[in-house]
């Protein structure tokens, strides 16, 4: 990486080690249903193409606890701690057993979002800002961040075209409306609220995800390739 810092503290003694990551850490946030995964998808072979050697990943990934996350979501039961925790632990594994390894052997890693959307989740189910934050302070400070920005007008028809509404994309867990659609509104209105919080703070690359696929990945090409080791 072009800079080996912390949001928090080095918990895996990287600096102490002198530990040199010749690879790229590229994320791309935004909510759910805005694009991230289709561009992702475009980006990985242009990078192979160009030469580069690639990893991605995602949430609920890790081979510790990815499959027992999605199974305990599947009940409609948990509590938001737990649901915090349980996407702690699968971040943690997939950074400490994938990303990290993949970094040291000069990879580019994109990661289909990283611990703003894990951040702004719990924030809005209620968690102490300071006490998630606390969490993540492990996290390597990316080379870059793209963040797809939508409306919630704008996302409402991508979400009902791909087949409608999620419970926990919807806070359902948390009863934020009378009905699904109105729960979707209050919740993805408040996780939008922070993500144009945290657009600031850490420095987000603001995309307008409502633009074609394809002119969003030619803005993303653009903006990573800088980015990317020469030669």
């Amino acid at each position: 990486m072009t800079r080996l810092e912390f949001y928090g503290i080095d918990a895996i003694h990287l600096k102490e080690r002198d530990e040199i990551l010749p690879g790229r850490l590229i994320v791309i946030e935004g909510t759910d249903g805005v694009g991230r995964s289709t561009q992702l998808h475009l980006l990985r072979p242009w990078l192979e193409s160009s030469g580069y050697a690639v990893v991605d990943t995602e949430m609920t990934r890790s081979e510790l606890i990815g499959a027992g996350l999605k199974q305990a979501k599947e009940g409609h039961t948990l509590g938001p701690i737990t649901l915090n925790l349980f996407y702690a632990t699968d971040f943690v594994d997939r950074f400490e057993s994938l990303i990290l390894p993949a970094l040291r052997a000069g990879f580019i890693v994109l990661t289909d979002r990283y611990i703003y959307s894990l951040m702004a989740r719990a924030i809005v189910r209620g968690a102490d800002p300071l006490w998630i934050r606390s969490i993540y302070g492990l996290a390597l400070i990316p080379d870059a961040i793209f963040y797809l920005r939508i409306s919630v007008d704008d996302l409402i028809p991508r979400v009902l075209q791909r087949g409608g509404f999620d419970h926990w994309e919807s806070g359902m867990d948390m009863k934020m409306g009378g009905d699904l659609f109105d729960s979707f509104v209050n919740y993805q209105t408040r996780l939008l609220e922070q993500f144009d919080a945290m657009a600031g703070e850490y420095g987000f690359e603001v995309i307008d995800a409502v633009q074609p696929v394809e002119r969003i990945v030619e803005q993303l090409k653009e903006r990573m390739f800088p980015l990317l080791p020469q030669g």
